[in-house]
């Protein structure tokens, strides 16, 4: 990143510093430079790169003095792991973070509790658990970005899974109120609210009648891969998985849906 684009988020004296002007994606908090410390990745706005902020926080990471990071960028690279679906590598940082930062900041132990539900495929309790704490405005974005992420994912998996479901089930796999989320299969429009989530949706043929609440999904075509993972518009797709590491994480998500 050029030197005119890196920021400082506190001076030597303490005081926070303004973020960089609009248009920036995403900006380096220089705390602590002076004292030797690394700088932590921040988001000043919703409109930047994942991946690039994933990198530059593993990067971080690496480069920490005594091989100890922020809180800042603990927090920032478990949650980003948790968005892209890579839980293996959110088990390790967990592991990995000091106990003593994760007892001093209680959001590392808030973003964990996300990832806990991802692991045991409880849908409807990955977006109570991302409702119910408040994120720090570094963590916010990749939130709401993770619950849009679920809800693609969860759409793929009940297509899957179901020729037909309860709408009330149906609303709580999406985590959205069962009107909102009824309405949003049969209606051109969908609010802002659910607008990334229920992309594709109408296209692929879903429908739903209102008279016996039952919402019958299509099964996945070729925009099947857009549901399953994570994949920010603004970047190329990645190169697929080898086939049968894909059958085997698709059949797992499938069977753990089932059970639940």
């Amino acid at each position: 990143m050029p030197r005119a684009d890196v920021r400082a988020a506190r001076d030597g004296s303490g005081v926070k510093a303004r973020p960089p002007p609009e248009g920036r994606r995403f900006w380096l908090a220089a705390a602590g430079r002076r004292e030797g410390k690394m700088p932590v990745a921040v988001m000043a706005e919703n409109s930047f790169s994942f991946k690039k902020l994933l990198e530059q926080c593993e990067t971080q990471e690496l480069e920490a003095p005594g091989g100890i990071a922020t809180p800042l960028v603990y927090g920032q690279l478990l949650a980003l792991y948790l968005l892209h679906n890579d839980m293996n590598n959110a088990r390790y940082l967990w592991k990995r973070i000091p106990p003593a930062i994760k007892s001093a900041n209680a959001e590392l132990g808030a973003v964990w509790s996300v990832g806990q539900r991802i692991w045991q495929r409880d849908f409807p309790g990955i977006y109570t658990t991302i409702s119910a704490h408040q994120w720090s405005e570094t963590i916010q974005p990749i939130m709401e970005a993770l619950r849009d992420a679920t809800r693609r994912r969860a759409f793929g998996l009940v297509s899957q899974a179901y020729t037909s479901i309860v709408a009330d089930d149906f609303a709580a796999f999406v985590g959205l109120p069962v009107e909102e989320a009824v309405k949003a299969i049969v209606q051109d429009v969908c609010s802002y609210k659910c607008k990334n989530a229920f992309s594709g949706v109408l296209e692929q043929g879903w429908q739903a009648d209102f008279s016996t609440r039952m919402v019958m999904p299509k099964k996945p075509g070729v925009l099947e891969a857009s549901f399953n993972r994570f994949i920010p518009s603004s970047e190329p797709a990645p190169v697929p998985p080898i086939p049968n590491e894909q059958q085997l994480a698709r059949l797992t998500d499938y069977v753990a849906f089932l059970e639940n």
